[in-house]
């Protein structure tokens, strides 16, 4: 009996080994987030007009200027809308949150455990000269990246052992760590390149000439730096897809660029582009009039929706030395009269942001769950103990525009922090060295509402110098983290993705994401452990509260405000579905209506 017992413990192996495999899922689309609401032979997405015409030009208003046409270049502005340029294997809905759908891709196998991913290609799919797109573009695409892309992708990626085609239709993904997430996020975020185009240029530089795409438009025109034009592909293989049906249904789309909103808006309102979103409540309440809107021309429109909001801050960079201790940046946060500015600036339309979750599920509100504090517990001596016994809310006062009791508990900040005043100075209590800083910003709206923080800051004693530089440049030092504070915002987040890796994890300190530069080990074991938890709404819930409630109170920015609305003023030619999606103004399936269009005046037709 001796003599069979390994070839008995070989079989017993193999048994055992085949018995805890994998199992393996096809399916035509892929779900990072509760359940598919759309069936594997959908005909289109509910919130389209899928007998919409392709028809007319639409001429959108820009801010800035543009150098080149690459989108994941390292250095340089690229044009508007060139990261629509190319496709990805699939497509996301705007009425789900992180489910997929066939675009590039026809079907996809994953292991349950996430280890590896095969992705089948359509047979039909082209880039934009004819070429088929094939696995061997996947696979070079994702090489191209992870070697000159943008450094994020390589560090959110690094899990990723390879990417390669194992047929001429077919790429297969195998993750040296598994992780559903970024699996699903490979497959649907990454743009497919065509080789035979990028293979001899280097995609961290900027790019001069219209490139080859995949999309359904092409770059039919440009004048750099000022203009671009898109026209419709006629020969665009994926217009009938399921996830195109009822979208693209302008023939032409033109970006315009201006050096001043302020000039743009005119332009606007004298007919020189179509569409316009306003972002200020002081110009929607005041500028939208004129002939042009009194002949009906122009419609101004409000549209509420119920879409998470993002946060727009000011944002300081905490690699700076006077704003490392928390206690100086929370000193300044009382600073920030939202009261008044709301009253006096906004017209009262606005709600002051307080959460990077805001009009979710997940905004951290009152005092810890037990859930939370569960969460909370391994770092309980590496938080602001407030987090356990305070519900945050930024600064209140009273309207007035005097905020004395405001200021006095910014002095008392300062002077624990060790600043403080004298002869009306706020100056380091050991060196004497003055407390001085500059804001980066790229507009004159800008510059308009960092005034009244300014003027708050200089009666603490503080000189805010407000530094008003071209897109260009802004972009620059924002890589370069050549800044002591910037005017920015961190994008709405529907549920704690990973992506929450990019702004708050160390990993990404030189990424532009994490603007604020931050560097704490509870922060990545936080956005880690989402990371992680991603199949497990339940755990996602308390874990994205204790996130939120931690990044509160560090106060790594001073939280400006809202509006769950969209305010928009178009040229009258517009129509659009009688469904909207929850997470989207979703203009790409709007079209223009031949009949409106012929009652305008003829450049606007």
């Amino acid at each position: 009996m001796g003599k069979f017992a390994p070839v008995l413990l070989s079989v017993l192996l193999a048994t055992a080994t085949q018995s805890v495999q994998a199992k393996v899922i096809e399916s035509q689309h892929l779900v990072g987030f509760g359940t598919a609401k759309y069936s594997d032979n959908f005909a289109h997405f509910d919130y389209v007009n899928p007998n919409a015409p392709k028809y007319g030009k639409v001429t959108f208003g820009k801010i800035g200027t543009f150098d080149n046409f690459n989108r994941f270049a390292s250095r340089g502005v690229a044009a508007a809308d060139t990261s629509q340029l190319y496709d990805a294997l699939f497509k996301g809905s705007d009425d789900e949150i992180n489910t997929y759908y066939p675009l590039i891709a026809e079907r996809v196998r994953y292991s349950d455990d996430y280890t590896w991913m095969e992705i089948d290609i359509n047979p039909k799919a082209r880039f934009q000269d004819g070429t088929p797109i094939t696995a061997k573009d996947v696979e070079f695409t994702f090489s191209k990246f992870m070697t000159e892309g943008v450094p994020q992708y390589r560090v959110y990626y690094k899990d990723v052992k390879s990417v390669k085609a194992i047929k001429p239709l077919t790429v297969r993904i195998e993750m040296a760590t598994p992780n559903r997430d970024k699996l699903f996020s490979l497959a649907e975020s990454t743009q497919v390149l065509p080789e035979h185009y990028w293979r001899d240029k280097n995609l961290a530089e900027p790019l001069l000439e219209a490139p080859i795409g995949s999309g359904p438009y092409k770059i039919a025109s440009y004048k750099m730096g000022q203009r671009i034009t898109y026209k419709l592909d006629s020969n665009y293989w994926a217009a009938d897809l399921p996830v195109n049906v009822g979208r693209n249904n302008f023939e032409e789309i033109q970006y315009d660029y201006y050096r001043d909103d302020t000039v743009m808006l005119e332009a606007f309102k004298a007919g020189e582009f179509d569409f316009r979103q306003e972002g200020q409540a002081r110009l929607w309440a005041n500028a939208y009039n004129g002939s042009n809107f009194d002949k009906g021309y122009i419609v101004k429109e409000e549209i509420q929706h119920e879409s998470p909001a993002a946060t727009q801050a000011y944002v300081f960079n905490t690699q700076r030395p006077m704003f490392r201790d928390v206690r100086v940046r929370e000193a300044i946060n009382y600073a920030l009269d939202f009261q008044w500015m709301n009253k006096n600036l906004f017209y009262g339309q606005y709600t002051r942001t307080r959460s990077f979750f805001s009009n979710t599920d997940y905004e951290a509100k009152g005092l810890p769950s037990k859930q939370e504090l569960e969460v909370l517990k391994p770092y309980k001596d590496k938080v602001p103990p407030r987090v356990f016994t305070e519900e945050y809310q930024p600064p209140v006062t009273d309207g007035s525009g005097y905020i004395r009791p405001q200021m006095r508990k910014a002095f008392a900040l300062f002077k624990q922090a060790g600043w403080v005043v004298r002869d009306g100075v706020m100056v380091n209590e050991k060196n004497g060295e003055p407390f001085t800083f500059s804001v980066m910003i790229y507009s004159p709206t800008q510059e308009n509402m960092a005034i009244p923080l300014q003027r708050n800051l200089k009666r603490l004693g503080i000189d805010m110098h407000i530094r008003s530089i071209d897109t260009t440049q802004y972009t620059k030092r924002l890589r370069d983290r050549d800044f002591d504070m910037v005017l920015s915002s961190y994008s709405a987040n529907a549920y704690p993705s990973s992506y929450l890796l990019f702004p708050w994890n160390s990993h990404y300190i030189d990424s532009t994401y994490n603007t604020a530069g931050v560097i704490d080990p509870t922060i990545d074991a936080l956005t880690e452990s989402i990371v992680k938890n991603q199949e497990n709404p339940e755990k996602l819930l308390p874990l994205g509260r204790a996130l939120d409630r931690v990044l509160q109170w560090n106060f790594f920015i001073i939280p400006q405000w809202h509006v769950s609305k969209y305010r928009i003023a178009v040229w009258d030619k517009f129509d659009r579905p009688k469904t909207m999606p929850k997470y989207s103004l979703a203009i790409d399936t709007w079209w223009v209506d031949k009949a409106k269009a012929e009652k305008l005046p003829a450049k606007r037709q």
